[in-house]
């Protein structure tokens, strides 16, 4: 299952129109607008392709000058990271028990964690 935000952009003049059309298309979740023309909708589908045919519907209704996803959540992608994060090896052991016995001063830093390829590591240990 996937959820994802979309923000829905229209002029002010005709916001009431296309939040009526949010409304009636059965493809999303209406939560909020502004004054500016600006809607926040929410999305549900199978697939991320279940989505984007979603997302066309929205583009569609009449006055939307533009619908552009912000936010994803994929169950499949978290699971995935799950597995990874449940290698004894992927976790540092120093980071799987009691961390209240670590002095800070042994610590060593390698690194920025940003540029570690974590799915890289899943792959070639199959994880």
């Amino acid at each position: 299952m996937n959820i994802s935000s979309i923000v829905v952009q229209t002029r002010p003049e005709y916001l009431d129109s296309v939040l009526e059309d949010i409304k009636k298309c059965e493809v999303c979740d209406y939560h909020f607008h502004d004054e500016k023309g600006r809607i926040i909708v929410t999305i549900e589908g199978k697939d991320v392709s279940e989505e984007l045919g979603k997302l066309r519907v929205i583009e569609q209704i009449p006055h939307v000058i533009a619908a552009d996803m912000q936010m994803s959540y994929s169950e499949e992608e978290l699971e995935r990271h799950l597995r990874v994060l449940d290698s004894a090896e992927a976790v540092p052991k120093v980071l799987q028990g009691d961390t209240t016995k670590i002095d800070p001063a042994t610590v060593i830093y390698n690194g920025d964690l940003k540029k570690k390829d974590i799915y890289e590591f899943a792959k070639k240990h199959k994880v």
